[in-house]
């Protein structure tokens, strides 16, 4: 989960970490209050999970409270690469000496921690790293022993930190260390790193995003960031329903059990699609292993509740859990729901398919097509969406 730089920078303060301080508000009056409660120039900043925010007008300066109120009337709602801004941070201003860049990530691919730092910061990192490659230092960080003193020191080194601020610097990376670990994130990110005219090293921008897979560990601390106007309702329901759910942009509604089966069901319903006018997915969902009545009947609840679905392809290879089990789920699931009306596509194969053919047929359910393969399921599938839209 991406944060706000407002939350980072929450993070990053009770790590120790030294920012500057700052409110978040989407009244422009309010912006006039905070800024003449600072009594000092401040930065108007949109929030919003992207970069480029200066570019597009989303940074600015106001010397005084009824600027700060200008500023951020001209930027709330404004279109930052397709992220409409909703609230603003107004924070102190800071005059600025020097710019460095820091940041730990998981390094997927050679399965580590890396430590990235420069002594140019301000600019796009992944600019830096095409024109001036040798100007960033990539440090792998041993998981086990982390980031204490001695490599903080080693990855300034690394970096090229000047002399005058390298020990601060030392002392934040160990300070974002620990935020990155207690925090369970996969990026912790300071771009720009500031040395003020007095001397002082201040994380001025700061990005952070936290590993959803730890969720279960932090509660409700997790979800207070969680930005529910970003979030799909029917993604938020799922969720709460323990299902795997995601919203696509077709019209075919897809239930399948196993990520890997209703991958491949995305697919070929998309390229089935194509003789029907470019039908597509209108979702991922992935039941797993547990196909009861309930599950099944909050799958298609899910689904069904999408407006853009026009159709349903139930996609469901038996192993563990039994066709003739998902069978009798998916007739409950419709008593259950009561009003079904879409048409839903069944293909049915693997451990008691034939079984679960039966229970479907002796069903007689309007709503409900059995097919026996899945290629022959996706067309049709794509052919009831296309005579729905």
């Amino acid at each position: 989960m991406d944060l706000f730089e407002y939350q980072a920078k929450e993070l990053f303060a009770a790590h120790g970490v030294p920012t500057l301080p700052g409110e978040v508000t989407a009244d422009p009056a309010e912006a006039k209050a905070i800024a003449a409660r600072y009594g000092t120039p401040v930065v108007v900043k949109a929030q919003v999970k992207t970069g480029g925010r200066g570019k597009a007008g989303g940074v600015k300066f106001a010397p005084t409270p009824d600027e700060a109120s200008e500023k951020a009337e001209a930027i709330i709602g404004l279109d930052i690469k397709g992220h409409v801004v909703g609230k603003v941070l107004v924070t102190q201003a800071a005059d600025i000496e020097n710019e460095y860049y820091v940041s730990y990530l998981l390094d997927r691919s050679n399965r580590t921690f890396l430590a990235m730092a420069s002594a140019e910061g301000g600019m796009e990192i992944e600019q830096l790293a095409v024109e001036r490659p040798d100007a960033l230092a990539r440090i792998p960080i041993d998981a086990v022993k982390g980031v204490d003193e001695a490599k903080a020191i080693q990855i300034a080194a690394a970096a090229k930190m000047p002399a005058d601020v390298a020990d601060q610097v030392a002392d934040i990376l160990v300070q974002l260390w620990d935020t990155f670990v207690a925090e369970d994130a996969t990026l912790v990110e300071v771009n720009p790193l500031v040395k003020t005219p007095d001397g002082k090293v201040i994380a001025l921008d700061g990005k952070v995003t936290l590993d959803d897979n730890a969720s279960f560990r932090k509660g409700d601390n997790f979800e207070k960031f969680a930005d529910a106007s970003a979030v799909d309702p029917l993604e938020a329901e799922a969720k709460a329903k323990h299902l795997n759910y995601v919203k696509l942009e077709g019209n075919v509604g897809i239930i399948g059990n196993g990520a890997g089966l209703v991958m491949s069901t995305l697919d070929v319903v998309t390229y089935a699609g194509e003789e029907f006018g470019g039908q597509k997915p209108a979702n991922f969902l992935d039941i797993g292993g547990g196909a009861s009545a309930q599950v099944m009947a909050d799958g298609l609840s899910i689904i069904l509740g999408d407006p853009a679905v026009k159709s349903v392809f139930v996609n469901i290879f038996g192993g563990i859990t039994a066709c003739d089990a998902v069978a009798n789920g998916i007739v409950q699931a419709i008593g259950l729901l009561g009003d079904v009306t879409k048409p839903l596509v069944v293909r049915l194969d693997g451990n008691n398919a034939e079984e679960g053919r039966r229970i479907l047929a002796e069903a007689n359910l309007s709503v409900v097509h059995p097919v026996d393969t899945m290629d022959g399921a996706a067309k049709l599938a794509a052919e009831l969406a296309s005579k729905a839209a």
